[in-house]
């Protein structure tokens, strides 16, 4: 029998919603970065992760990326999905 297929729903500190699926896979908790690019501009990027640790791995490469891109500053975040 097949898994059934879930929607998960991270709610973010600033109030943002983001829901992934139907899936099955097993994912628990939902990442952001929020790169401030400078002159007001910003740029996303996001994902899911099958644990907090995998999660919070995409932390450690973000200076070195923001100094490679030039970024003003970034925004990290994790939350934990939950199904709805």
């Amino acid at each position: 029998m097949a898994k059934k297929k879930r929607i998960l729903t991270a709610t973010m500190a600033d109030g943002y919603v983001k829901t992934i699926g139907p899936t099955n896979a097993p994912f628990t908790h939902y990442w952001r970065i929020v790169a401030h690019l400078g002159g007001g501009k910003t740029e996303v990027f996001w994902g899911h992760a099958k644990s907090l640790k995998e999660a919070a791995g995409k932390k450690a490469p973000l200076a070195e990326a923001a100094r490679q891109r030039g970024w003003e500053s970034y925004d990290f975040e994790v939350v934990e999905l939950v199904e709805s």
